[in-house]
């Protein structure tokens, strides 16, 4: 009996040492640019759970759910565990449907080991277990849980007890998110009455974009990114990344070819020995939005006035046969060197520092990952 519970205790620690560290990707490329920027910055990384409350907003009935006068939910938060000598951009990650603020984990680590606080919401109700079940029409309420966010990191930042005095510039606060986060992240950038105007820069991965026309975009004038794939089988290229830079001035699209949508949430990593997550993703997707009706969904984001138009959302999870895609690690790396050098850009003080970013993005990236093309 003790050599068989051995001989189990043996198999089970080989079998998690091979999910943790088998089937990797290559490397990228010795001696790029690639690869030393995604090397981790100088910062070692701490993470931190907080759970937030909103007194002044509420939780809507949802299914056998009856809400919540609180708006409540948690918060994952990545910061360099030595403050930096000077305030670093605050980046907020949305999440997708039915996925959570652990989504966001590579970016979070890596951004945060080069200075910047990361903040990872998991919204109440489009979590994968949400009470009531996961609705996808709560993503109108989510600008306002990104405001928030901003509104309570601020103020620590101003408060001598607490963790993140002095760590963030006011100036450079940036909003990202993957899929629904995307479309999130687009409402709290442009929408002309849930937007926020600290925020600096916005980044939408696979996010919907269909919905919004150029008149939605031109509220503000911002940086602006997409990063997309044509083999999403969830949010469909064509309709949602191929023309974005003809609605939004000066910005940029990342295409990744041979990548899938569910690819690029960090929790991907473990569905790396399947051929194409989004097949797995579309069987949750499809459970969950079965009910949704359109004509009510585009009415509760905004009017044709504020620049929110019909869209077709039929070609979601329709791709037949999924093609096979890369490894999601290889996926996550190929994210972080457009979402960090996007945002270095931008946001980087030292002019020689921030302009090696900018014509990385431009030029280099493309030049060395065959997968990747960048229009701007």
């Amino acid at each position: 009996m003790k050599k068989f519970l051995l001989a189990l205790l043996v198999l089970l620690f080989i079998g998690g040492v091979y999910l943790k560290e088998g089937k990797q990707p290559q490397p990228l490329p010795a001696n790029t640019q690639s690869a030393e920027m995604l090397k981790p910055g100088p910062y070692q990384v701490r993470k931190q759970k907080l759970t937030l409350t909103d007194q002044g907003r509420s939780v809507t009935a949802n299914g056998d759910y009856e809400g919540a006068k609180q708006r409540s939910f948690k918060v994952l938060v990545w910061t360099p565990k030595t403050r930096p000598d000077t305030p670093q951009p605050l980046l907020i990650y949305s999440h997708g449907f039915m996925s959570s603020g652990r989504g966001g984990s590579y970016l979070g680590e890596h951004l945060a080991s080069h200075g910047y606080t990361v903040a990872a919401p998991t919204f109440p109700l489009t979590h994968l277990v949400a009470p009531g079940g996961p609705n996808i029409g709560d993503v109108i309420n989510q600008p306002g849980d990104v405001s928030f966010i901003v509104d309570t990191l601020l103020a620590g930042n101003a408060d001598p007890q607490s963790d993140f005095y002095q760590r963030i510039d006011s100036a450079r606060i940036a909003a990202a998110g993957l899929s629904l986060g995307g479309m999130t992240s687009e409402l709290v950038a442009y929408h002309p009455q849930t937007g926020d105007s600290r925020i600096a820069a916005a980044i939408s991965i696979a996010g919907p974009a269909d919905m919004f026309s150029e008149r939605f975009f031109a509220h503000r004038a911002i940086p602006f990114m997409m990063v997309a794939t044509p083999q999403d089988a969830m949010v469909a290229y064509d309709a949602n990344a191929a023309n974005i830079l003809d609605k939004v001035p000066g910005a940029v699209l990342v295409t990744i070819d041979n990548a899938s949508h569910a690819g690029f949430a960090s929790t991907a990593k473990w569905l790396r020995w399947m051929d194409n997550p989004d097949s797995l993703g579309c069987d949750y997707l499809m459970k969950n939005i079965e009910d949704v009706d359109e004509d009510d969904w585009l009415d509760s984001i905004g009017t044709a006035e504020m620049g929110v138009v019909p869209a077709d959302v039929s070609a979601t999870c329709t791709m037949n046969p999924m093609p096979k895609t890369m490894n999601p690690i290889r996926q996550h790396q190929l994210n972080t060197l457009a979402v960090s050098s996007f945002l270095w850009c931008h946001f980087e003080p030292d002019s020689s520092v921030a302009q090696e970013s900018c014509d990385f993005l431009n030029t280099r990236f493309a030049q060395e990952i065959p997968e990747v093309r960048v229009d701007f």
